[in-house]
């Protein structure tokens, strides 16, 4: 929220009584304070704060307190809620408010704040999505001063002088704030007697009226109003707002009715989302590039999208192979993706022979999908060419100068390890001597002018200088047309990363990021990055998160938190580990021995070491079991195998299958082998603590356990009730509070909006701390968070989220639709509320249906993948669906390498897309961005699209309102 401070007045050494007052529901136990900045109100110390009384006006519980302060004094403060030993339990979010007393105010004379409490959703409006993009203005508000003539009216006795102030951030131009209401000051309701606001800055109109003390304790309903040119008049929403000033309680002489924002219809806009990669334009050469996103910000205007949503974009060269796809393997986490450069516009003396290798790699490149390594190795080859002959003037420029100094922290670093990743060829520092550990010393010999190598850092600096250059020029842009641009902020770091060459203290090595069983895999997921050391980060306050935000925020107006569930807890996974099952939370409060043994649990070897008897071996591997069990196993008691010491991790089994010598004598495939013996080795009930083995965590699904499913039942109810308790509600306070401790630092980091990825198996604090710090979550029709649903409700979504049909983790509309016939049919019959049987493939028809819910849903964002927009047009389905998805979750090495198949140049003369998507948006209320173009042709209206027969062989089905 913004400050709602007072006009300065002038210095003097009289005492004027300040006055707190504040509508705020507490419960038992909580109380409300005031701290602020000088010592009167704490010096930021809530323990010193004033403590504010509560009394019951109505429906309203308001706290109040005062103070006396020398005229002439000044303060920033906040109100919290704290409990009986002012410890802190929440905060306003927004920026500081700032207290100056205003002039004319004499000794022992009055004045009252009337506040309102400052929510995260308050402070939207000015994070840069709006501010920078949406609500960006053309022309500028220019600040008016106050009559000065309505001071001297304070010395008359029986006046009180009232101060409206509001704010509103988004105002058309030719337009004004004013007041209206029942008092005579205030119009008596007539919109020509009304009270006009000055606009004071800061998105604040504020305006003063006297008001004789002899009206109160009348109760004065009023409105803030818009009115515009063509004396349009419009009158803000909800209740009443209401004037009430007790005089027998206080004798206020001034009063400053704080009154929030102006409360207008929820602003709601969408967006289209699709990854870098995937873009496909005239000019790229085999993969999307920086400079498309201009095409697509112009695509996005005309189709009346307010967002480009991207995946992330952080160099991922670690192996120097198609592997290095995957986005979310950062490399480094401040450096570009050499793989989105525009190497034709790297100089403009570019010789006619690299022209004529750029033109042949456009052809040679110009594939269906992205040639990962081809690409890289084409623009790194042409670079270096173009580098040769402009190194000079380039690294000598006052651009390139500034560029370096500002981010030399992490450029050099960056430089230095892909000199010393392709030297030694490997990522792998633990193979780069005594380059294996990080020291400042080294990197400054390694980065100095006098060594040998300084030209190829410097040409690590020049890539990420023109990567840099060109994603600015793409991001302004965006800025200009409206349209907010937002990335994406990964969960992890590859382990083999600049990040944790340069702060191995901020990471845990022997451990790997995945995340639990969940809709996208029933195994769990196993991300291979290190886990954080979160205790370490804190001791700067996050440093390094902070410094990743704000490097993001030279581009973003808004980004994605890639897995918030590891804010406040991380599924943490052994490194010896291949698949995500055996896990644990990090941090949680595991189950202690003595905690088991209370209970009546004594056998921790059998409960915490893989289970194998002959009859699962039996299950498993058939008559090829021996096999198995010499090969891999010890028989340490009759019926009772374990593994051997040189294959008892998922690792060592994969890598001893291998070179198994006998391999070849067993039926199955190396994969059905490894899979069944993964199965052995998990086949545990508890997981013992490796760092401390008096813990213990109970396996996720352990009831679907044969361990589980041979204990007696006394166990079996014991280790339920407590494995339920460990997952869903043992860990909740340590949880909000972790989260709480590090999410603040990131969104106070930068101004950009953010979004968090809230899927997968959600903790019940979740919800309630991305509320109360104004994050917006998402929402995904196939996967609801509402349990006993299959298919989420649109119109039921909340406003604080961001509703969308598929995801870049999922498949597509049309590939869902395909996949499964009972699915779709239950989809068809519930959702659609149709009976008849659904059509095979995906229609037009029901793409358009779709999308509409989602478009008509109360989010505050539709976002759409841009394959399925593409499919409400038949032109663009005769690609096979399957092909159009982006990633597949259930596969560590999945190759991410969709390019969409038609050039963005090509649908921004597609009129008829355009239109029809233009005519969802519109017709759902969401807000378009300004367009300088003549309205399009008219499309097939809203009511004929819905007429459209969804084809069942010959039965036509009518798509319901």
């Amino acid at each position: 929220m913004v400050n709602l401070g007072l006009v300065r007045g002038s210095k003097t050494s009289n005492s004027v009584t300040v006055s707190f007052r504040l509508p705020y529901y507490t419960h038992w136990g909580q109380h409300l304070l005031v701290c602020g900045s000088e010592p009167v109100l704490g010096s930021w110390n809530v323990k010193k704060g004033l403590l504010l009384s509560p009394v019951h006006q109505g429906d309203e519980l308001i706290w109040s307190g005062s103070l006396p302060v020398p005229n002439g004094f000044g303060c920033e403060y906040s109100y919290y809620v704290v409990d009986d030993d002012r410890n802190i339990l929440r905060w306003e979010a927004g920026k500081k408010r700032k207290l100056i007393l205003p002039n004319g105010v004499r000794d022992g004379e009055s004045v009252e704040l009337h506040d309102l409490w400052q929510t995260a959703t308050d402070d939207l409006p000015f994070r840069s999505a709006f501010k920078n993009a949406i609500f960006r203005r053309s022309w500028n508000l220019e600040v008016e001063k106050p009559l000065a003539e309505i001071q001297n009216q304070l010395n008359q006795e029986d006046s009180v002088i009232i101060q409206f102030r509001i704010c509103c951030p988004n105002i058309e131009e030719k337009t004004s704030i004013c007041v209206i209401g029942g008092p005579l000051k205030l119009g008596q309701w007539k919109v020509q007697d009304r009270l006009k606001l000055n606009y004071t800055g800061e998105s604040i109109w504020q305006a003063e009226c006297v008001m004789r003390k002899e009206d109160f304790p009348v109760k004065y309903p009023f409105w803030y109003c818009k009115y515009g040119k063509a004396e349009n008049f419009s009158i803000e929403t909800g209740p009443n707002r209401e004037l009430l000033v007790d005089f027998t309680t206080s004798q206020p002489k001034y009063i400053v009715l704080s009154d929030g924002l102006m409360r207008e219809m929820p602003w709601r806009g969408a967006g289209v989302a699709i990854p870098m990669f995937s873009v496909r334009s005239d000019a790229d050469l085999g993969v999307g590039e920086f400079l498309d996103l201009k095409l697509l910000v112009d695509w996005a205007v005309k189709s009346g999208f307010h967002l480009v949503q991207l995946l992330p974009i952080n160099d991922t060269s670690v192996h120097g192979m198609w592997w290095d796809s995957y986005p979310y393997s950062s490399l480094s986490v401040f450096a570009l993706h050499p793989l989105y450069l525009r190497v034709q516009i790297l100089s403009e003396n570019i010789t006619e022979d690299i022209k004529q290798e750029i033109q042949r790699a456009r052809v040679q490149l110009d594939g269906k999908d992205v040639d990962y390594e081809a690409t890289m190795a084409a623009k790194i080859s042409i670079a270096k060419k173009i580098y040769a002959q402009e190194k000079e003037a380039i690294l000598s420029s006052t651009s390139f100068q500034n560029f370096f100094s500002e981010n030399q922290d992490w450029l050099k670093p960056y430089a230095a390890f892909c000199f010393l990743r392709d030297f030694f060829e490997t990522s792998d520092r633990s193979q780069w001597g005594r380059f294996s550990l990080f020291s400042q010393d080294k990197l400054e010999k390694l980065v100095s002018k006098d060594s040998l190598h300084y030209d190829i850092v410097c040409f690590h600096y020049y890539i990420q200088y023109h990567l840099h250059m060109q994603l600015l020029e793409a991001s302004e842009y965006a800025r200009k047309k409206g349209v907010v641009l937002k990335g994406d902020l990964p969960i992890g770091v590859d382990r083999n990363s600049v990040d944790t060459w340069v702060y191995p203290n901020l990471f845990r090595m022997n451990t790997s990021t995945g995340a639990p069983p969940d809709y996208f895999d029933k195994n769990g997921q196993n991300w291979g990055f290190p886990t954080y050391n979160w205790e370490e980060m804190s001791k700067d306050n996050y440093a390094w998160w902070r410094a990743r935000l704000t490097q993001m925020a030279k581009y973003f107006t808004a980004y994605r938190i890639d897995h918030i569930l590891g804010f406040f807890r991380i599924w943490e996974l052994p490194d010896h580990a291949m698949t995500g099952l055996c896990g644990k939370f990090r941090p949680s409060i595991p189950l202690s021995q003595e905690e088991l043994e209370r209970e009546g649990i004594w056998d921790f070897d059998r409960l915490s070491r893989p289970y194998i008897r002959q009859k699962l071996l039996v299950e498993k591997f058939g008559a090829s079991w021996p096999i198995i069990a010499s090969n891999f196993l010890n028989e340490y008691q009759k019926d009772h195998y374990e593994f051997k010491e040189d294959c008892n991790t998922e690792k060592k089994i994969a890598s001893k299958l291998m070179s198994c010598i006998e391999r070849s004598m067993l039926l199955e495939t190396e994969a059905k082998l490894r899979s069944n013996l993964f199965d052995l080795v998990k086949n545990i009930v508890l997981i013992r603590d490796p760092e401390d083995s008096n813990f213990f965590y109970p396996r996720f699904n352990l009831e679907d356990t044969s361990s589980f499913s041979d204990l007696d039942e006394h166990s079996k109810n014991v280790l339920k009730r407590l494995y339920y308790d460990y997952y869903f509600h043992r860990q909740d306070t340590l949880w909000r509070q972790n989260a709480l401790k590090t999410l603040p630092v990131l969104l106070n980091s930068s101004d950009m909006l953010a979004c968090g990825e809230d899927l997968g198996m959600i903790p019940s604090c979740v919800h309630p701390v991305m509320q109360e710090l104004g994050l917006i979550g998402l929402r995904i029709q196939r996967m609801p968070n509402e349990p006993g649903l299959e298919f989420g409700i649109p119109s039921q979504y909340g406003y604080m989220t961001v509703c969308a049909p598929s995801c870049h983790d999922c498949s597509t509309l049309r590939a869902w639709w395909e996949e499964d016939e009972e699915r779709r049919r239950r989809f068809f019959k519930n959702v659609v509320e149709c009976d008849a049987l659904p059509p095979d493939q995906c229609t037009t028809e029901i793409v358009h249906y779709i999308l509409q819910q989602h478009f008509e849903a109360p989010s505050m964002w539709a976002i759409f993948p841009l394959q399925d927009l593409l499919a409400l047009k038949e032109e663009y389905t005769t690609r096979p669906a399957a092909e159009e998805t982006i990633n597949d979750p259930t596969n560590p090495k999945h190759y991410w390498r969709y390019r969409v198949h038609v050039t963005m140049e090509s649908l921004l003369k597609d009129k008829d897309l355009i239109a029809v998507i233009k005519d969802l948006v519109r017709a759902s209320g969401r807000s378009c961005p300004p367009s300088d173009e003549v309205e399009l042709h008219p499309t097939k209206a809203r009511s004929d699209l819905e007429k459209l027969p969804i084809a069942n062989g010959t039965q036509k089905v009518p798509l319901a309102n």
